[in-house]
């Protein structure tokens, strides 16, 4: 979810015509790139401390004795993934805005590929190094994972996070046919967030994979809200909008409650509704102009990590664990925090040196093939 956007510009307000003022400087909206780091971490402590499997193996115990404080918390960490959902509406509405395909394409694959080959060999090389946390990674494997296409293709995962790049891939698919390639505007994005919506509701009882494949009844909701969101934000408040985000927010809370609280009972659904609300909250907050206060400089810098952070928290994460309170006796607490900084040190070396200098360069050696730039 992690990889929402490249670029978190806002958008100023459109004038009476209904044009933008071009002579209006536009400001990043850096209370998203927060928001997007403050959901990545959740689902870090989901992954540390929120659940048993893999993670107890590497505390040598269950994290609820370890942590019970913290554990009881972090058991709604998952929810993380929906909060990255909202966020990510509402970013691609705003970043595909004036947008031809072919420049959509380029920076959705500038953007999610390198660091996601990066992460993908450093976490196949740990299975290697050490696969009693997770098994040794096959050659095929490996390769098929390199697409980004291997949940379809029905082999395993090498990341346990990228099932939610193939939900964000689905959403980029639907909006870059339907929004994108006909050029975006407002009346296009309400029938878009409309008629998903209503695909969503009729496919919510489907037994046909494909249809639930294409249609994603269980995420549609969140990423709608943050398309609706961001036309808030561009154009300002009106019933219509408000009432997409409202009729999402509805139907997220029950796709939430029903999905990720009943299969766990040490959740509460009131807690569940709750963590739904509060992301469309903290979004709608944003597209209100609420958060122009947050601007702190290391907010970009908080962007940055949290799609690297996100991609190789998980599984590294658990080797780190392993090695330092296993391997080394480092008490809980002080391996759960060296692990987490080492986590986004890592993240900032991803960005900084893979991030920063390849994705410009994919994105231009794309723009050089032929047929793409021609589409619009």
């Amino acid at each position: 979810m992690a990889a929402s956007s490249p670029a978190l510009a806002s958008v100023p307000a459109p004038s009476a015509a209904g044009t933008t003022p071009a002579s209006r400087p536009r400001s990043r909206l850096l209370a998203l790139d927060g928001l997007r780091l403050v959901a990545a971490l959740m689902v870090c402590l989901y992954h540390y401390t929120g659940r048993g499997g893999p993670v107890s193996a590497s505390w040598h115990g269950s994290p609820d004795h370890l942590f019970p404080a913290l554990s009881r918390a972090a058991v709604y960490g998952n929810f993380g993934v929906q909060f990255f959902f909202v966020i990510s509406g509402f970013v691609i509405c705003m970043s595909s805005w004036g947008r031809t395909l072919g420049d959509f394409f380029r920076s959705r694959v500038a953007r999610l590929y390198p660091a996601y080959w990066v992460a993908l060999v450093l976490v196949t090389g740990a299975s290697l190094a050490l696969p009693v946390v997770v098994h040794a990674v096959r050659l095929d494997e490996f390769l098929v994972n390199l697409t980004m296409l291997q949940q379809p293709m029905g082999a395993t995962r090498v990341l346990g996070v990228c099932w939610t790049l193939w939900v964000e891939v689905r959403f980029y698919v639907l909006f870059a046919l339907l929004v994108v390639l006909p050029g975006v505007t407002y009346r296009r994005v309400v029938l878009f967030a409309c008629v998903w919506t209503a695909a969503a509701v009729l496919c919510s009882s489907s037994r046909d994979d494909l249809l639930n494949q294409v249609v994603m009844p269980d995420y549609a909701p969140f990423f709608v809200g943050g398309l609706a969101l961001y036309l808030i934000h561009r154009f300002g408040s009106d019933l219509l909008a408000w009432g997409i985000v409202a009729m999402s927010w509805l139907l997220a809370q029950s796709e939430a409650t029903r999905g990720l609280w009943g299969p766990h009972p040490h959740r509460d659904p009131y807690v569940v509704i709750l963590i739904v609300t509060a992301a469309y909250g903290a979004v709608a907050a944003v597209a209100l102009g609420w958060t122009r206060w947050a601007s702190w400089p290391w907010l970009v810098t908080a962007g940055a990590l949290t799609y690297p952070f996100y991609l190789v928290h998980e599984h590294l994460g658990w080797f780190v664990i392993r090695v330092l309170h296993r391997g080394l006796g480092l008490p809980a607490w002080a391996t759960l925090v060296t692990t987490v900084l080492g986590m986004l040190v890592l993240a900032w070396l991803i960005h900084r040196f893979v991030e920063r200098p390849l994705g410009p360069r994919l994105k231009r050696a794309l723009k050089k093939t032929r047929g793409l730039p021609a589409v619009s």
